[in-house]
């Protein structure tokens, strides 16, 4: 496997299930290592990538509030509390969480709960995000509400890399995907590799 994303791009990565798609964002994020080879970043990690992982590996057991898990967004940040207090409002309403701050996750629903963890994602401010599956557990209203804030982040010259199942929406979203198979990957134009603009879903 051997491709290079430039700094400001967006990148969907598709495959089937199985193929390595969260291992890759893993390795990227420098959580876990390659079985070969290496991956390079003109950056360096620390403090400058934000990692969405699946909501099924959150402890929904673990006694904290809606708004404590948002805030989490803030960590290493230096900013006042006066300032993380305006922009944890300023997110909540983006993700239309008002009225949910002090929720306990396991009250949350999925959908909620994965507004909530983009709402944390909303408040870093790495120059690289990287996204496993963002769209899960969304209601028509959060996915809508997904990819305002994608090409927002895109738009202001962040580097993007999301893991979807959804072609339609990667077709129509995301400008360029890396297709993962057993003999390697595939780097290109989306409209491209996803020829069909139909609702299907690689599983």
């Amino acid at each position: 496997m051997d491709f290079e994303l430039p700094e400001g791009s967006l990148t969907a990565v598709i495959g089937a299930n199985g193929s390595g798609k969260s291992s890759l964002l893993k390795v990227i994020a420098g959580l876990q290592k390659p079985l070969a080879g290496k991956v390079s970043l003109a950056i360096p990690r620390k403090g400058s990538l934000s990692f969405l992982p699946q909501q099924q590996h959150l402890d929904r057991q673990f006694p904290i509030s809606l708004q404590e898990l948002v805030a989490a967004g803030f960590w290493g940040s230096k900013q006042s509390p006066e300032i993380r207090h305006q922009r944890i409002k300023a997110v909540l309403e983006d993700w239309c969480l008002t009225g949910l701050e002090q929720r306990p996750l396991m009250a949350l629903s999925g959908g909620e709960l994965q507004r909530a963890l983009l709402a944390r994602l909303s408040l870093a401010e790495a120059p690289l995000l990287l996204l496993d599956e963002p769209h899960a557990a969304l209601d028509e209203l959060g996915q809508s509400l997904l990819w305002k804030h994608l090409h927002n982040w895109h738009a202001e010259g962040r580097t993007l890399v999301v893991v979807c199942h959804d072609l339609a929406a990667v077709r129509q979203h995301i400008p360029q995907s890396l297709l993962i198979k057993s003999s390697g990957c595939i780097l290109g134009h989306s409209t491209e590799l996803i020829r069909q603009p139909q609702q299907v879903q690689v599983a």
